[in-house]
């Protein structure tokens, strides 16, 4: 079967799901689902992302991520890799922890009726599984790993910086004070209690079910909406991008080399040196290693391509002074942060 094209571009909103291996567990606890939003924190960081709604199940998640900059592929990438190794490393485990590939739906955001039904759509999922019982008294906020429990039931300096809930409150014209955000719960509690358990909050398919469906189609928006994906998708085949994981250069990561080459160049001038100085440097010097840090902190490009730019040797080498520099950022660090 085909693999789906993957679109990116400035500003895009994606439905990301995915699903353990074979359908296994991708959470044993809470610990676990604690240690992927921090991962999936970390990945916003890098890439810019702004998440609008999430939930954790046992054995997958869904995601609404808006990309400021074209930089999904890259930032999934990252992020699923990261949180396996760290399951792995808790577990004692090896090998892959998610299914073949995860699904990206590109839909029509911010406002309006498909955004509205994506919010709802991925907060009822708890409801659907059969984890909250409406019938006696129960609330789709008694859930705790969702973004409603998480972040639209709490007032602002109490969610993640990387959730936007004042933008999904606003979709539905609610204001983000107590009373909007009490409003907000309500109305997926009248969901709850008024659909059918195994549908609630799934939307009927739009016209083709393998193109405009929020489960089986490759996008979820209006027919003008449409139009503009299939322009761009006959856009990124003319230009012969379409390959096993249809990534096309530079374009498939934003937040990816342009960047780290400003972060470097910024970070040379913060701490004195130059492009010469950096090859009789060894790896393991403090000013190589801040730089290092923050390229690895704030972009999505690999070990191997930090060792070759700022001469460290080897990825592996990279790798072994990093972890050996965890804590607290230095001054120079937070100056190269400052002034990137």
């Amino acid at each position: 079967m085909p693999r789906s094209i993957r679109l990116e571009y400035p500003g895009a909103f994606y439905h990301v799901m995915a699903r353990g291996n074979r359908r296994e567990r991708i959470f044993a606890d809470d610990l676990d689902r604690r240690f992927f939003l921090r991962t999936l924190g970390e990945a916003c960081e890098r890439t810019g992302w702004r998440v609008h709604a999430w939930v954790l199940m046992n054995n997958h998640y869904h995601c609404l991520i808006e990309t400021p900059e074209p930089n999904l592929v890259a930032g999934m990438q990252w992020l699923q890799n990261a949180y396996t190794r760290r399951f792995n490393t808790r577990h004692r485990a090896w090998g892959r922890l998610f299914g073949d590939r995860y699904k990206a739906v590109v839909t029509e955001g911010r406002r309006g009726e498909y955004y509205c039904t994506l919010l709802d759509y991925i907060h009822l999922n708890p409801v659907r599984a059969g984890l909250i019982d409406l019938q006696r008294g129960g609330s789709v906020r008694d859930y705790p790993w969702s973004s409603v429990a998480g972040g639209y039931a709490l007032p602002a300096r109490q969610r993640p910086a990387w959730l936007v809930c004042e933008e999904g409150l606003g979709a539905y014209d609610l204001p983000d004070d107590a009373a909007g955000r009490r409003r907000f719960v309500a109305h997926l509690d009248e969901r709850a209690r008024t659909e059918a358990v195994r549908k609630c909050g799934v939307p009927a398919p739009e016209g083709d079910r393998r193109r405009s469906d929020l489960r089986q189609g490759w996008y979820w928006g209006s027919q003008a909406f449409a139009e503009k994906m299939l322009a761009l998708a006959a856009q990124v085949m003319s230009r012969g991008a379409r390959n096993r994981t249809y990534r096309s250069g530079p374009v498939a990561k934003a937040h990816g080399e342009k960047t780290a080459e400003e972060l470097v160049r910024v970070g040379l001038a913060e701490t004195g040196l130059t492009g010469e100085n950096l090859v009789g440097l060894p790896g393991s010097d403090a000013r190589k290693v801040q730089i290092a840090r923050v390229v690895w902190e704030q972009t999505t490009v690999s070990l191997g391509w930090i060792a070759d730019r700022l001469k460290m040797r080897s990825a592996a080498n990279v790798s072994q002074i990093l972890r050996r520099a965890r804590g607290g950022l230095p001054d120079q660090a937070r100056a190269i942060r400052k002034a990137s």
